[in-house]
């Protein structure tokens, strides 16, 4: 399994193995997803930008800020059960 060391500064060199499964260049970035023991790396290759509009016109009647805060409670009081 491929490894990396931390340097004084708090930095890493993710290999190159890694770097190449996560499909990463120079000036990627990267995010840290705390997991059960550890964390995930999980490469970021789009801004959030990036997807304005493209879920435009797929539904047939919009969905209210109210009605996407009761489904946000009832997700969030579902996962802490």
């Amino acid at each position: 399994m491929p490894a990396a060391t931390l340097t004084s500064k708090g930095q890493i060199t993710l290999p190159a193995a890694v770097r190449s499964a996560l499909g990463l260049h120079a000036g990627s970035k990267v995010d840290f997803v705390p997991v059960k023991d550890g964390f995930k790396v999980v490469a970021l290759h789009a801004d959030v930008v990036s997807l304005k509009g493209r879920f435009a016109g797929r539904v047939k009647k919009p969905v209210s800020i109210e009605a996407m805060d009761q489904a946000i409670a009832a997700q969030a009081i579902a996962r802490h059960r």
